[in-house]
């Protein structure tokens, strides 16, 4: 979540007239994330997310992505609801942008995840999975790895030389490597692709709620597993992992889906992908974020030294 419009307390309480919502208590920008603009949003009956969309997300996309929180919704997934207005409406527009208003859950985004807590989150992302297994709905991954080659030159040699010396080069192998090994066999499904612990809400060892989809796409859905594992088994700077967490968030996804073999096979590839990909987002965010952007910028080389890890440890996955 970020703030990029600034949108004010006025607008604010004149967009809130359109709903059955109460009336403006209190608005504040949240300046966590990179992809929207979000507030947090008090009214005198409820409390709301207030997301205008930015950058990244097409409008086009937004009903994809409405039918598919309903359905994930209709199935007792943990899922924030969009608001629908008087007429039903649930897309709206706010200064100049696309905007939904989202139903506030309660929960906390953890920062250093237990094992019990990534189990949890494993079981919510089997349950996740199984939910979608009939949900018809598709829409192509705009990140998908024969994307990243394009980011990298985006992100441009020195640029990237820069975040970490000889990174360019590193960058190219293992591009060069990741398209000789992806796998293309594998069950597809919609996955969310985003999974990391900030979007996932917790009160002490359970979930409460998943958010921020606006990365869900239909893919290989052992990747959605392999992105989760990347974002959760490690200390934030990347430097550390943790074994524990890790076999915690395997055995809470076994729990309630689990993994073919094949895709328990292509695990150390798809977490490599997971790790390249996030590396590349965020050196290109780094590079090109508004100085005056509410937003937090995040270090990409937290995600270089993953990808290092996975290169080294192609094992872990192994029962």
């Amino acid at each position: 979540m970020a703030v990029y419009t600034k949108v004010s307390a006025e607008e604010i309480d004149a967009f809130l007239t359109r709903f059955d919502v109460g009336t403006l208590v209190s608005a504040k920008g949240i300046a966590e994330g990179v992809e929207n603009s979000n507030y947090l949003i008090e009214t005198t009956e409820d409390r709301f997310i207030l997301t205008l969309y930015e950058k990244r997300v097409d409008p086009n996309d937004l009903p994809f992505f409405i039918a598919m929180l309903d359905h994930l919704a209709a199935k007792k997934c943990p899922i924030p609801p969009m608001i629908a207005d008087r007429n039903g409406v649930k897309i709206q527009e706010l200064c100049g942008r696309s905007a939904c208003l989202i139903k506030f859950l309660p929960g906390i985004s953890v920062t250093v995840p237990t094992a019990a807590q990534a189990q949890a989150t494993g079981r919510a992302l089997g349950n996740m999975h199984d939910a979608l297994r009939d949900f018809t709905g598709t829409r192509p991954n705009s990140m998908n790895h024969d994307t990243w080659r394009q980011l990298a030159k985006d992100c441009g040699p020195d640029n990237l030389d820069a975040i970490a010396s000889g990174l360019h080069d590193l960058v190219e192998a293992e591009l060069d490597h990741l398209d000789a090994h992806w796998p293309d066999d594998l069950p597809q499904s919609v996955i969310h692709a985003d999974l990391f612990p900030d979007n996932v809400l917790m009160l002490d060892d359970q979930v409460t709620g998943l958010i921020d989809f606006y990365f869900s796409c239909t893919d290989i859905r052992a990747y959605d597993f392999a992105i989760t594992h990347t974002a959760w088994c490690f200390s934030e700077d990347g430097a550390h992992f943790d074994a524990a967490v890790s076999s915690a968030l395997l055995e809470g996804y076994r729990e309630t889906f689990d993994l073919g073999r094949n895709e328990r096979l292509a695990l150390p590839i798809l977490a490599r992908g997971a790790a390249l990909r996030f590396m590349l987002t965020r050196a290109y965010d780094w590079i090109n974020t508004p100085a005056d952007a509410l937003v937090t910028r995040k270090d990409p080389t937290a995600f270089l030294n993953r990808l290092k890890f996975y290169q080294d440890n192609p094992d872990i996955f192994k029962a």
